[in-house]
C-alpha cells in the first residue's frame, strides 16, 4: 500500500475509485464500504482512500475529548491489511475545512485525485461549514466528468452504530461484543514503563504499559484475559486496568502479568489483544486474599486459552 501523509504529496496518473472518512476502528461496517471500492477498482483504475489525521472533532471541537479506536498507525495496519492501493493521511486543520465544496471537488477531486468514481454515504455534507450534500457532489460529477455510487442509509447505519457500540461496549467492559463488531480483537500498544514492582513480591510481576496517545480509547477498569504481541513473539497473559484499590493505588496504571515468560521488557513495545474480561477490579482485605484471587483469575485465563 502506497502511504502519503498529505493530499499534495500524491500523485497519479490513473484513474482513482476514491472514498473518504476517519475509519476509526476499521470495523465490520468499513469493511463492507472497502470491499466496494476495491471491487470497483483494478491495476487501472486504483483505489484510494482519504482519511485525516488529527481527528476533524479534534480540531473543529477541541472541548469534545473524543476517544478513538485506532491510533493513527493502528488505522493505517489495519487498511492494508484489507487491500487498499493508496491511503493519503491528511493533517485536518482549519484552512482545510474552510475549503469550499467547489475548491474540494475541482483542485482536489480532479486535478490531484484523478478522480473517476467516489463511493460516498448518501448523507455525505463537504465543503465550507458542510454546505453542499450528496446532490451537489452529483452536480459536480456531471461537471467534471465522475461518478458518484452513494452508500445506503442502511449501510451508513451500520457503520455508524457499529462505532457507537463499540465505543460503550469498551467503557462498559464487553469485549466480546467489541471485538464482534470490530472483527477482530481490540488492542492497544505501548512502551513497558518500570512500576512499583509490587506484583513480583506476591508471585506475579507485570509488565506496566504506557500508552503514548492520549486519544486513544482505554476499555473499562478490570482483569482480562490478553494475548501480547512482543517482537513477533506472541505470548498469553492476564490484564490489570485500574488504581490497585487494594494497596491504595490512586492513579490508573495498566499491567499485564505474563505466563510463562522471564524477560527484561523496559523500554520494549508490547502490543496488547483483549480476549475476554475476567472481572472487575476488586479492593480485597489482604493482599493474601489478592493473591488468592489473583490464582483463581491465572487458572480462568489458562482454561480458557487451552478451550479455544
Amino acid at each position: 500500500m502506497n502511504i502519503y501523509h498529505s493530499i499534495h504529496d500524491f500523485t497519479t496518473s490513473k484513474k482513482t475509485i476514491f472514498t473518504l472518512g476517519t475509519f476509526d476502528g476499521v470495523h465490520v461496517g468499513h469493511t463492507k464500504i472497502i470491499e466496494r471500492l476495491l471491487k470497483a477498482s483494478s491495476e487501472e483504475e486504483q483505489s484510494l482512500i482519504l482519511t485525516f489525521f488529527p481527528h476533524p472533532r479534534m480540531v473543529l471541537q477541541k472541548e469534545s475529548d473524543i476517544k478513538l479506536l485506532n491510533t493513527i498507525a493502528e488505522r493505517t495496519a489495519l487498511l492494508e491489511k484489507a487491500g487498499l492501493q493508496n491511503l493519503i493521511i491528511h493533517p485536518f486543520d482549519q484552512a482545510f475545512s474552510r475549503l469550499t465544496a467547489e475548491e474540494f471537488v475541482k483542485n482536489i477531486l480532479v486535478d490531484i485525485f484523478n478522480i473517476k468514481k467516489i463511493i460516498i454515504g448518501h448523507d455525505h455534507r463537504f465543503g465550507r461549514n458542510r454546505t453542499a450534500n450528496i446532490d451537489d457532489l452529483i452536480l459536480y460529477g456531471k461537471e467534471y466528468g465522475f461518478e458518484v455510487e452513494q452508500i445506503s442509509a442502511k449501510e451508513i447505519d451500520e457503520v455508524s452504530i457499529s462505532s457507537t457500540k463499540i465505543r460503550n461496549a469498551l467503557n462498559e467492559g464487553k469485549i466480546a461484543l467489541a471485538n464482534e463488531y470490530l472483527g477482530y480483537h481490540y488492542s492497544f500498544s505501548g512502551t513497558v514503563i518500570h512500576g512499583k514492582k509490587l506484583g513480583r513480591t506476591i508471585g506475579f510481576p507485570t509488565a506496566n504499559v504506557n500508552i503514548e496517545e492520549s486519544y486513544k480509547l482505554i476499555p473499562a477498569i478490570g482483569v482480562y484475559a490478553v494475548k501480547c504481541f512482543i517482537a513477533n513473539q506472541e505470548v498469553k497473559g492476564m490484564l490489570n486496568i485500574g488504581t490497585n484499590p487494594t494497596v491504595e493505588g490512586q492513579t490508573l496504571s495498566i499491567e499485564v502479568n505474563l505466563f510463562d515468560f522471564d524477560a527484561d521488557l523496559y523500554g520494549q513495545t508490547i502490543t496488547v489483544e483483549l480476549i475476554k474480561r475476567i472481572r472487575d477490579e476488586q479492593k480485597f482485605n489482604s493482599v493474601d486474599d489478592l493473591k488468592a484471587q489473583l490464582n483463581k483469575d491465572q487458572l480462568f485465563a489458562r482454561q480458557l486459552f487451552e478451550n479455544e
